[in-house]
């Protein structure tokens, strides 16, 4: 024990009984160790002394019953001084205390209580009363409880607010957090079906453009497997020859060969041959024949004037052989067999370019 310019006594020497007396020992602080160390003292005087505040494990000598504490300088009480369940006399007269701690509605035991002389808060100085005799105390003692104890459930209300205040708040935070979550599960969920859906699409279009590819190359392979010729501009179809058209060229070979044969046996040294002989009788009796028909008649009044120029030519001809001093047809050594022939040859040759004539008038 601790006491301001003594020296330390022994608390045994201070015990009577149950009681010890620790008053008028100019104490600073409270020994709480010692005092644990004697359950048998329930009733503790510390009046007349400087203590400023309790320590918090004064409040573990629950085996206290009676408590002076009066004229001192205690500023305020320990927050869990309700744990001193067995107090039933309290004296805090003559101090500094201003509030009571809230755990002093616990003190349900308490039977005597005197706060005179502290600078209370006006409501509790009201309901603590002067405390002047002892029932005005015992009154006190059971207001202050009452007091306390409305404080305390006040405070309990306000506690359980709070404490439901913080789990309506921390609800709203979980299910703030859960609808965070289930918006980025969302969105995680839509940007991997986005995702999906990109990936399709290049794979379409990666199979799309494959496909093109292939047949871009079956197309080249088959042009390229084709002959050169396969590359020109297709040629119009040609028309199949009538067969009308057939047998007049037939026809039409068979007469020029005909024409052929007439012209060896004219112009040719085998015209005085007997078939010669033959072909031109025969020729000369289609000419006479062909003249009668309407449709000939312009072609041989053609064939006939270019009968006659060439006459006229040859005419000419000899008559310039003879002013040259060359053979004509009077000339001296003239042949006027020669002159027939001459004739004779313009006739075929006529004849020959009416057969070209009739030809082209055919469209062959």
């Amino acid at each position: 024990m601790s006491r301001g310019g003594g020296k330390g006594l022994s608390l045994k020497d201070k015990l009577d009984g149950n009681e010890l007396d620790l008053s008028l020992c100019d104490l600073n602080e409270v020994p709480v160790r010692e005092l644990a160390a004697l359950p048998k003292a329930t009733v503790l005087d510390l009046s007349c002394n400087n203590l400023v505040s309790l320590p918090s494990d004064f409040c573990s000598l629950m085996h206290l019953v009676k408590l002076d504490l009066s004229k001192n300088r205690l500023q305020q009480l320990p927050l869990d001084f309700g744990r001193l369940v067995n107090l039933q006399h309290l004296d805090l007269l003559n101090n500094r205390l201003v509030t009571l701690p809230v755990s002093f509605a616990q003190l349900k035991n308490l039977k005597w209580l005197d706060l005179k002389d502290n600078p209370l808060d006006p409501v509790l100085a009201k309901v603590a009363g002067d405390c002047l005799d002892e029932n005005q105390c015992k009154q006190a003692a059971v207001k202050v409880l009452q007091h306390m104890k409305a404080i305390q459930s006040e405070q309990d209300r306000q506690r359980q607010r709070k404490l439901q205040a913080e789990r309506e708040m921390e609800k709203r935070r979980e299910a703030e957090q859960r609808a965070k979550e289930a918006q980025e599960r969302e969105l995680r969920k839509r940007e991997k079906a986005e995702e999906k859906e990109r990936r399709r699409r290049e794979y379409d279009a990666q199979k799309a453009a494959k496909q093109e590819m292939e047949k871009k190359t079956k197309k080249e392979t088959v042009h390229t497997r084709k002959p050169a010729s396969s590359s020109r501009p297709p040629q119009p179809p040609r028309h199949k020859p009538s067969w009308s058209r057939s047998v007049l060229r037939v026809l039409l070979f068979v007469l020029f060969c005909i024409l052929c044969t007439l012209a060896a046996c004219k112009l040719t040294e085998l015209q005085h041959q007997p078939l010669c002989v033959s072909v031109n009788t025969l020729y000369e009796d289609v000419v006479a024949a062909l003249q009668n028909h309407k449709t000939l008649q312009n072609m041989l009044q053609h064939n006939s004037q270019h009968k006659i120029q060439t006459e006229v030519r040859i005419v000419g001809s000899h008559l310039q052989v003879d002013a040259s001093g060359q053979l004509g047809p009077n000339a001296p050594g003239g042949d006027a067999t020669g002159n027939s022939l001459v004739l004779k040859h313009t006739g075929i040759i006529g004849s020959l370019q009416s057969t070209k004539d009739l030809l082209s008038t055919f469209h062959l």
